[in-house]
């Protein structure tokens, strides 16, 4: 049996501004900060082997947040692997991080608490809604139009994502990263947003269509699956 720990980031900068926000990177709140130390104080006696992170920093600023109350001693450490074409097509910076990162002592590598970045757990792209006012928006385009963007399964916004070209990057990560570190038999916590985090509990519970347009993923929460023998149960934190 192994444990997946899924959490929303807490309340961002755009979140309380009421603005759409997708891959703008804004940071938290300080009431977002208060949920991640929230939710990290839910899950502080939880096993955690390995960390999943989005790359937006709320994503990143929650689950560092959430780690900082953990009982299991480990230090969390940004992972900035050498990929498997070697390092000749990353640039200076990226090869500069996967050569000069490398942890040497025995102690201090078996101390660490891998986090993993991976572009696929951003929330769903909003396009050419990014950082206008919701209420703006539903002035200028009607409130039904900005429902059926926000809401329906397989209609995008202008120039962005629907739910269903989000699923399609976040539920081949869960396939091929977050399944095979489960099946080995690791804790694992993913650290996301509310569309990303929907297509995974989507899949995980089998919901239709319809039901996962219901779906509310609250932030700050931790949401608990186990997986024993390939199957999903849910239980509280």
């Amino acid at each position: 049996m192994s444990l997946l720990i899924l959490m929303r980031h807490g309340q961002s900068m755009w979140n309380a501004a009421n603005r759409f926000t997708g891959w703008v990177d804004v940071p938290l709140t300080p009431v977002g900060i208060e949920e991640a130390i929230e939710g990290g104080r839910r899950i502080a006696h939880l096993p955690i082997d390995e960390v999943h992170v989005s790359t937006l920093i709320r994503a990143q600023m929650t689950a560092m947040l959430a780690l900082a109350q953990h009982q299991g001693g480990k230090v969390p450490v940004v992972q900035h692997p050498v990929p498997e074409g070697g390092l000749d097509g990353l640039g200076d910076n990226e090869r500069r991080m996967a050569e000069w990162t490398t942890v040497h002592d025995e102690a201090a590598r078996s101390d660490a608490l891998p986090v993993h970045v991976a572009w696929q757990l951003n929330e769903r792209m909003y396009g050419a809604l990014q950082g206008l006012d919701k209420q703006a928006t539903r002035d200028r385009y009607g409130a039904e139009q900005v429902h059926v963007w926000r809401r329906s399964y397989d209609v995008p916004p202008p120039e962005g994502e629907s739910l269903e070209l989000c699923a399609a990057r976040t539920l081949p990560y869960l396939d091929a990263t977050l399944v095979p570190a489960l099946d080995a038999g690791r804790n694992v916590l993913v650290a996301a947003h509310g569309n990303s985090l929907r297509s995974i509990i989507m899949a995980i519970e089998g919901l239709s269509r319809e039901e996962v347009l219901g779906l509310e993923v609250p932030t700050g929460v931790p949401l608990l699956y186990e997986r024993t023998d390939g199957a999903w149960t849910r239980r509280e934190a």
